[in-house]
């Protein structure tokens, strides 16, 4: 397994290093956002630890752009230890959140952690073409959507949007990353004809719309799929 360790404080970036290598895992060292993205598009990467305070690109930026075009698991890195910093770490797309300073057994742990879940149910997940959470179902094979076992009616755009969303669940998305992804051209405005399509996908698949348990909106940002 390959891990990329990216912060620009070298010392922990070679701490982290000698942790991972005792573990076996192989290392890619990164000092700062551009220097990781460079590394994510030449090499078969399985989990990123990520820093959020770096030059250059940050590691929420980093995060976005990674986000984008690779499901790597990411682990986000930081001094601060305040809600906000860590919500707004999962919002853009990692997966996981630790304070430093870290006690290495729980590091290594989480790394395991993830990486059991990205072999296992990832791999899974690209061979079958089912994405799963909770209650909430999307079957890319047979185009299918269900919600606790009942077959859900959906448009191709609702499809798309459904499919967009469960597919990387957890993650939120905004409207123009949505309309892009789904209607396949540039968004310009898109915002009131996502949000229609929004409002009709939570009247199929949620029991009560106003408190959906799937569709969730985090505001200012997007849309996700709650993870389940």
């Amino acid at each position: 397994m390959k891990i990329l360790v990216c912060d620009d404080d070298k010392e922990i970036v070679s701490a982290i290093e000698i942790y991972l290598r005792n573990e076996g895992y192989d290392v890619l060292k990164a000092y700062d956002g551009m220097e990781a993205l460079n590394l994510v598009k030449v090499e078969e990467i399985h989990l990123i630890l990520m820093d959020i305070m770096m030059p250059k690109m940050d590691g929420m930026r980093t995060t976005m752009k990674i986000r984008e075009e690779k499901n790597i698991p990411i682990i986000m890195l930081s001094a601060k230890s305040e809600d906000y910093d860590k919500i707004t770490g999962l919002n853009v797309g990692a997966d996981d959140y630790i304070t430093k300073p870290f006690n290495p057994l729980e590091l290594i742990a989480r790394v395991k952690s993830q990486l059991r879940r990205y072999v296992n149910l990832g791999s899974l997940e690209k061979k079958t073409g089912i994405f799963q959470t909770g209650g909430l179902l999307v079957d890319d094979e047979q185009k299918t959507v269900e919600v606790d076992g009942n077959a859900v009616a959906v448009t191709p755009i609702e499809y798309g949007i459904l499919k967009l969303l469960t597919e990387h669940a957890g993650r939120v998305f905004s409207m123009d990353q949505i309309y892009e992804a789904v209607w396949k051209e540039p968004a310009y405005n898109p915002e009131n004809t996502v949000a229609v399509h929004i409002r009709r996908i939570r009247e199929k698949i949620e029991i009560n719309p106003k408190n959906p348990k799937y569709l969730k909106v985090v505001w200012g940002i997007g849309y996700k799929i709650e993870k389940i």
